[in-house]
């Protein structure tokens, strides 16, 4: 795929205005990005898992999707998703059926990491063809900001607050990416939105129409739950990539390429200190936070430098 931003803005529009998101949020511009690499003429059937999307763009009798949408609990978009594509398998074969659908799944990470990725798993491991898009904002944030296996270590949520007892999530995040990978899939790439969403489309795009099942990891900040001014969205993007918290790179059948590589790799702090999740880490006496979050960000880029032989 040649990407051209003036041809890619100027197609159709799948998902429409008004749909009730927040200001600032990342999961709506992650949404209209991938259904945006839609070949035109191409039509699609979406499942999506309940959450901040769900119930902000499709509420009962209006909806924001222009295509074929399902709700879904938290746990079986994945395995619907699934199911629909093989009853479409099987009109196809028998003649009932001339257009041509892409099948794509979207969940927060909740509905992903954690709940729903029983039926993930499932529907990639049986090789569906078909896109699981998880937009992932690093909590429940449909239900109050909870933590989830997402979170990144020492965030404050509201289950995890951070104070005398915890340095907000005791955990590390979970790295859902590489668990995709293990399932042997055909394509695998953890992107974001940053500067002219070159990565996320053509991600987007070989996702959608590469045979088989696929599973792009797309990072989608959420003000509420981040703390951080709407405005700034793009440029928490851009820190967390420039400082490797979040690298860009797709699995190809099995073989790791970095798809964007920085210049001058920046310390963890420029990204943390622009969210009030991570407030706590630079109070006196909290130095070592940062410096172990730092050695984590550090140890992962240098596995993932040497999976991708550089």
């Amino acid at each position: 795929m040649s990407y051209n931003l003036k041809e890619n803005l100027m197609k159709e529009e799948r998902l429409s205005g008004g749909h009730r998101m927040c200001a600032g949020c990342g999961s709506p511009i992650a949404i209209r990005t991938v259904l945006r690499q839609l070949e035109p003429g191409d039509k699609a059937v979406v499942t999506g898992a309940t959450s901040c999307m769900e119930v902000s763009t499709f509420m009962y009798p209006y909806t924001a999707w222009k295509d074929s949408f399902i709700h879904n609990a938290f746990e079986n978009a994945a395995a619907t998703c699934s199911g629909v594509e093989a009853a479409y398998k099987a009109l196809k074969k028998r003649g009932k059926l001339d257009d041509t659908y892409k099948f794509i799944t979207f969940g927060g990470d909740g509905g992903t990491y954690d709940i729903g990725f029983q039926s993930l798993s499932g529907a990639m491991e049986r090789g569906h063809d078909m896109v699981y898009v998880c937009y992932d904002n690093e909590a429940y944030m449909n239900t109050g900001i909870q933590r989830s296996s997402s979170t990144p270590h020492f965030a404050d949520t509201t289950t995890t607050p951070a104070g005398s007892v915890i340095p907000g999530k005791p955990q590390r995040k979970k790295d859902l990416t590489k668990i995709m990978v293990a399932h042997g899939i055909p394509y695998v790439a953890q992107t974001t939105f940053m500067g002219n969403f070159k990565d996320l489309s053509e991600k987007a795009h070989k996702a959608i129409y590469t045979p088989g099942a696929a599973f792009l990891n797309v990072m989608a900040p959420c003000p509420r739950g981040w703390r951080y001014p709407t405005e700034e969205l793009m440029e928490i993007t851009k820190l967390a990539v420039e400082s490797c918290v979040w690298p860009l790179y797709e699995v190809v059948e099995g073989k790791y390429m970095l798809t964007y590589q920085p210049k001058e790799k920046l310390p963890v702090e420029a990204y943390l200190k622009r969210q009030g999740r991570f407030a706590h880490m630079f109070r006196p006496g909290n130095e070592w936070m940062i410096e172990e979050v730092q050695k984590e960000v550090d140890r992962k880029w240098e596995e993932l430098l040497a999976l991708c032989g550089l």
